[in-house]
């Protein structure tokens, strides 16, 4: 009697480990999940800039030339040509923030169009 309860307290004490085991591979797996879908959704709105800009039509989707331009950017950026680096930053946020504002106003005076 005393074997066969030895037994089955391996076994238990097997299906507990083995349950821990699957939990924590099942939380290993939903932060990498996570952190994978942060990062498709972070690239999927750079793409979305891309877009927004106009370079996929202004370059014919030719994604050599995007990658050209902004290696260029970043060249710009890294070395400081012609102007200082903080203030091409400066100037292209500042042209950002105006279109996102621009894309705002031009949505809400769309709203009471569709609403009506």
């Amino acid at each position: 009697m005393g074997l066969l309860t030895l037994e089955r307290r391996i076994r238990k004490q097997a299906a507990l480990i083995h349950r821990h085991q699957a939990r924590k591979a099942r939380t290993d797996m939903r932060d990498w999940a996570k952190a994978r879908r942060e990062r498709t959704h972070h690239l999927i709105e750079l793409g979305g800039l891309v877009q927004k800009a106009g370079l996929v039509d202004l370059t014919e989707d030719d994604r050599a030339t995007l990658l050209g331009a902004f290696l260029d950017i970043a060249g710009q950026l890294r070395d400081g040509r012609n102007t200082a680096s903080g203030d091409l930053k400066t100037r292209w946020r500042r042209t950002g923030l105006h279109a996102f504002d621009a894309e705002k106003e031009h949505v809400k005076k769309k709203e009471p169009e569709t609403s009506s």
